[in-house]
């Protein structure tokens, strides 16, 4: 069951990430910052959840709600040729570092969705929860923002590069994504170092 907060009096942070697994776009992270009444209103209600177990017309819902009611919240991106040069892991960390120092209003501590997190000087202590985004409403929350964000991102790319099908799989490796990739070749917003095709080690752009 979901709980609006870890500690009650402090500012909490929620941090997640939306895009890892994907064959193209960026790594997307979102930071939100619930104030007590608002974080208590969402999970009395109901209606926030891990945002890949909602509707998009229910994500779309929240995404303005929470923007409009959160003390703070920030996304970034992390591009594809910066996950070529770090690691997927590692540019999760850094979207999901970058969006707590972009909040308006710096947190106590961090709530990170996930069972590891590398910090850097001056952000606030951390603790990381497995499934977070299905335990406190705070990484919820930024889960909402991290998916509802990359999506509208990955259905911009949709229109420069409409054969592979963005608008739909947001760039995951789908059934029709690969068809594409076989088809049109990659990208520049292809990530180089995944294997695109399942028969390729290796295929650039």
């Amino acid at each position: 069951m979901l709980e609006p907060w870890v500690e009650r009096n402090r500012l909490e942070s929620g941090c997640d990430e939306a895009g890892r697994g994907c064959l193209a776009g960026p790594v997307t992270a979102a930071a939100v910052v619930l104030e007590p009444e608002f974080a208590e209103q969402l999970v009395r209600e109901g209606h926030l959840n891990d945002s890949k177990k909602m509707t998009k017309a229910k994500r779309d819902a929240l995404r303005v709600e929470i923007e409009a009611k959160a003390l703070a919240w920030a996304v970034t991106h992390v591009s594809p040729e910066e996950i070529d040069q770090i690691n997927i892991l590692n540019a999760s960390f850094a979207a999901m570092r970058r969006s707590v120092r972009a909040l308006a209003i710096q947190p106590d501590f961090m709530l990170i969705d996930g069972n590891r997190f590398r910090t850097a000087e001056g952000l606030p202590e951390y603790a990381c929860y497995v499934k977070g985004d299905a335990r406190f409403a705070s990484i919820a929350a930024a889960s909402v923002l991290a998916k509802t964000h990359r999506d509208a991102y990955m259905l911009e790319l949709h229109a420069a590069f409409p054969g592979y099908g963005w608008n739909s799989n947001a760039g995951y490796p789908t059934k029709q994504h690969r068809s594409a990739i076989r088809e049109l070749g990659t990208t520049p917003h292809h990530r180089a170092t995944f294997r695109q095709l399942p028969e390729q080690m290796r295929l650039f752009g």
